[in-house]
This record gives structure tokens, sequence and C-alpha cells, in this order.
């Protein structure tokens, strides 16, 4: 603390108070607090020889019983035991959960929901623990219950409670959804322009099929039943709006479903969907251009496209170096590592009309093909691998069967699986490497193609965009991997909804938490750091932290979470967990 002087506006009269400085969390600059008003010097000269030396004084000493309030005697005694089964770690990193969790304003959303049910547990309590719980310690919804304990909360429900709640949460999801799209928009603006979309699955660990999980393409080569997800995310990367297909749903099919709840109700005006070549089909792009009815928004698409599934002379297009140019337009060297050109094409699709006939319509798009170098590479290096197992199925047929040989059977002829075991019958013809196939695919290493609606839109505008769709599936790594969405360990349709609704918003806090630190740091990097914003109690009410780094800081600054003390009071720990929930 310190003495103030000060002159009233249009006063030349000095006016004297006790102020200290005080840390603004949310900017990190200091700022005056006025401790207590004085009153004006000439006047305070009647009670004192020298006011600024006497207050000065009384300043310092109020600084001194400050600092000595704040400073405890501990006493230790280093032959106390722990008592048995202890542990009594608790968790402090999760109020930068709890802060993003609130400014999307979700506990009143689901205090809203519940309001009319009769329900005599809190839901938005049981969906704070299932979000906290997916991010820092994923698991079950029977894990995240257990657990409850290592955070500073009041949990005061049953685990019967979390399993009641599941089929209420199910049915206010796609409401969820929506709310926290608004939520978004509100405090830190969508950009929804481009809207990223793609599909991925999950797997159970059961054998029998029922609703929703069927056995279907999996992505990661599982025999077991699977659910679909289709996933839109803004240009951002942040993610927007999901839906759950049976195990069994081409991914094609799931488009219109997802990508036609954001138009209706995300408020996105014109959107370009940028999505893979498993979603570019004629119904799609139709679809997305206003088909018949040709309304004055219409959607645009940036595609992937098969080079190798093309039309002869659209491969010959490809092939052909003649219009290939390097970024800046100049002609291409034969030692070039780049090389891009494009076209205007009207290019025939095939759509399914209202009849369910099939007619022919033809799209006006811009071509973008491009080779690199190290895309080349990467798929030779690729490849080789495959071969690796193909050469391994041509020496040793016996050795594999159909689920081990996934991606190298194409690259070998003469291959029969028992219908029953999967096994490679050895029996039959000698199989061989199909090098008329490999030689087909190598011609094609490096080249990469686009199609696009976005006629006016730059070459390197239409690849920087397309290369944006990583985002999504860095996303889908992050579900898989760091939330561990899957194996899904509940069966019921309505729950299994309400686990990917809890997924889907621990995953917008992961990404805003990305968003608001820079991007500097991985989804990974900052679990594991708020992990260890943990603390023991060391003594009665007083809690002991022993980590702090770059990235705690950087947390802490931009969400206004102070998670730089070495020892905190009970109390006050509770009044970071409530500034938290402001």
């Amino acid at each position: 603390m310190y003495l103030k002087k000060s002159s009233p506006q249009g006063s030349k009269r000095t006016y004297l108070s006790i102020a200290k400085k005080v840390r603004n969390p949310d900017t990190g600059k200091y700022y005056d607090v006025n401790i207590e008003s004085l009153g004006y010097l000439d006047e305070l000269q009647k009670e004192h020889a020298d006011p600024i030396s006497h207050f000065r004084e009384v300043a310092r000493s109020m600084t001194e019983e400050e600092n000595a309030s704040r400073r405890i005697t501990l006493a230790i005694d280093m032959e106390e035991e722990l008592p048995d089964n202890s542990d009594s770690r608790k968790n402090l990193g999760y109020a930068a959960i709890l802060k993003i969790y609130h400014e999307l304003d979700l506990p009143r959303f689901f205090k809203n929901k519940a309001r009319h049910e009769g329900f005599e547990y809190n839901t938005n309590s049981i969906m704070t623990l299932l979000v906290v719980s997916r991010i820092l310690s994923p698991g079950s919804k029977k894990k995240a219950y257990e657990g409850k304990g290592r955070y500073f909360e009041r949990f005061d429900f049953s685990l019967a409670d979390v399993y009641r709640a599941l089929s209420h949460f199910a049915s206010v999801s796609r409401d969820a959804q929506r709310h926290i799209n608004e939520s978004i928009a509100a405090k830190h603006g969508r950009d929804t322009r481009t809207i990223y979309y793609d599909v991925t699955n999950f797997y159970f660990e059961v054998d029998k099929e029922d609703g929703l999980r069927k056995r279907g393409v999996s992505k990661e080569h599982r025999k077991d039943p699977i659910v679909q997800m289709g996933l839109a995310m803004d240009a951002d990367g942040i993610p927007l709006h999901y839906e759950l297909f049976s195990g069994n749903t081409q991914d094609k099919s799931t488009f219109r479903s997802v990508i036609g709840e954001v138009r209706r109700n995300y408020d996105t005006g014109r959107i370009v969907v940028v999505a893979d070549m498993g979603i570019i089909t004629g119904d799609n792009i139709y679809y997305l251009v206003g088909g018949e009815k040709r309304e004055k928004a219409l959607n645009g698409y940036v595609f992937s496209f098969s080079v190798n599934g093309g039309t002869d002379k659209f491969q010959k297009y490809v092939l052909d170096r003649s219009e290939y140019c390097g970024w800046d337009g100049t002609p291409v060297k034969d030692d070039a590592d780049f090389m891009i050109k494009s076209r205007m094409m009207g290019r025939e699709i095939s759509v399914t009309m209202d009849s369910g006939k099939s007619e022919t319509k033809v799209v006006y798009e811009k071509q973008v093909v491009f080779w690199s170098k190290k895309y080349a590479d990467k798929a030779k290096a690729d490849r080789e691998k495959v071969l690796l197992k193909a050469k391994g199925m041509v020496d040793n047929p016996s050795k594999y069967a159909k689920s081990t040989s996934y991606g190298a059977a194409k690259y070998v002829k003469n291959v029969e699986y028992d219908k029953q075991t999967g096994e490679v019958i050895a029996a039959g013809k000698q199989p061989f490497l199909d090098m008329e196939k490999i030689q087909a695919e190598e011609k094609y290493d490096g080249y990469y193609a686009i199609v696009t609606s976005e006629l006016e839109m730059s070459d390197q505008g239409i690849v920087d965009t397309y290369r944006g769709l990583w985002e999504i599936e860095e996303t889908f790594r992050i579900t898989k991997g760091t939330l561990e969405a899957r194996p899904v360990y509940v069966s019921l349709e309505d729950r299994i909804d309400a686990h990917f609704l809890s997924c889907f918003i621990s995953l917008v806090i992961m990404r805003l938490l990305q968003k608001q630190t820079g991007r500097r740091y991985s989804c990974e990097k900052i679990v594991e750091c708020l992990n260890r914003i943990s603390c023991s109690n060391e003594q009665d009410n007083i809690y002991l932290f022993n980590y702090r780094s770059e990235m705690a800081n950087e947390i802490g600054k931009a969400l206004g979470v102070d998670f730089s003390k070495k020892r905190l009071r009970l109390s006050e720990i509770k009044n970071v967990i409530a500034s938290s929930k402001k």
C-alpha cells in the first residue's frame, strides 16, 4: 500500500488517500484501488505537523499487517504417517474448463431444459462432471463418477442418477448443439462461410448388431459393430454440428442430413462446403448448388476429386505437363518440386430426381490439379509398406487372412479366401503381384485434383481452403485419442447419443481453449498441463501446488484464472472456482 496524492478536477488542493495496486487477471495490467480516504492536505495539516510523512508510515504499517496476515506457521511432524488408502490429490486445472463451459452458457441451458422434468438430481452438475472427466480423465461413466472426488465440486448425485440423466441428454442433444453455436457466435464470432465436413465411425466391443450399432466399413479396420458420425466444422476449426447414423450407412448418404440442419438452423447464409471424395456425388453437388430451384443464395463446394477414378480424358489432362506452372505463374522446370494448373469445365453428373429416376445434369466448375514432390515421395513410401505385405502374401499365402491382408490384397492376383474363416486358401493358383496395377498407380503419385463451384477463387485460394480439411481430421483424432470417445461403454441408443453429446461439448471446449491461447499448444499438451495443476492438502485448509509452466501461465492469462500461487487456502480455491463460473 502507498500514500496516493491527487487533485480533484478544477481544484488546486491536494487530496490524500491510501491505495494499493491490484492486478487485473484478464489483462495482466495493474490498477489503483482506494483503501482509505484521508482528506485534503491543508485540512490534515491542522492535525499533523507533516501529514505526508505520517500517512506514508501508516500505509507502510498497513502493508506489513496485510503481509503478516498472509503468513502462517506450519507445524510439521516428520513421523506422521499417511492414513490407509490415502488419495487426497485434487485438481484445480479444471477451472479453465469450467470457464469456457460457463461462457457457453451451458448451466442455464441444462437447468432450463430440466425445469419441468421433476428430476431429483441436477442435470447440469452431471454434465459438468462428464465433460470435465472426458477431458482430464476419459473413460466410462462409472469411472467419471468414481473420480468425482478429485475436484472441488459438490457433485450431489448417485451413479444411477448419471445413467438416468443420459436419456434426458439425448432428448436435448440437437437443441444443445444449436445453443452452443449461438453462444460461440455471440462470444467469439463464427466464420461459417466455409464449412468442413467429414465422416468417421466409432466401434463397440460387442458381437451383436442392433439399431445404431451395425457392421460397416470401419476406419480402423475392425470387425466390431460401429456407429457413423457426420461432423460439420466452421472455418476456425470449431465443431459446429454432428449427427449419428447406423454403422452401415455410407459416408455420402450422411451429407444432406447434416448440412441441411446447418443450413436451416445455424444462420449461416451462403456456405461453401469442403469435403473429401467420399462425399462427392452428383446428388450432393446438385443439392448444394440449388438443383432445379436455383435459389438466389447458391451454396458452393470445394471437393477432392479422384485422379485414378477419373475419365481417360481427365487423366490425360492431369499427366500433360504443358500447362503446369509454379505458384508465381512461371513455367515449371524438370526438377520442380511443385506445379499447378486449372481449367473451367462443364462436367456431367448423375442426379436422382424426386421421381426416383436418374438424370444427367451439367455443373460448371473449376478443376485444379497440382503435383507435389513431397506428396509423391509419401505415396511411394506408403505403397512400399503395403507392397512388403503383398510380397509376403505371394511367398506365404497361408500366413494371411482377409482381415490381415487389408490394403495389400489389391496388388496380388490369384488370391482366394475361405468364406468361413477368411483365411487365404493356399491350395489354389499361385498368387503373384499385379505389376500392371502397381505401375498404373505409380503414374499418378503426387498428383491431386480439386473441383469447385467457386469459379472466381484463385488456384492457391482453392488449395488453401481444401487444406483446411486437415483440421477436421485432427478433430477426429482428438476425439478418438485424447478424449477416448471409443470404445463406447453404453449400449442403448439414447445413451449412445448422450455419450457423444458430452464428447462434442468436450471437443468444443478443447478447440476454444486452443483458440484462446493462440493455437500454440496441442490438445494433448493442454490436457497434460491442466491435469498437473493439482494440489495436496498440506495442513488444515491449506493446499500445496507444485506445478507451474509457461503454458499454465498462458492458459490462466487467456481465461482470467490465476494458476501462479504455491499455496492457497480452501476459501481462496473456492473463490477461483466461483470466478470461473461467472
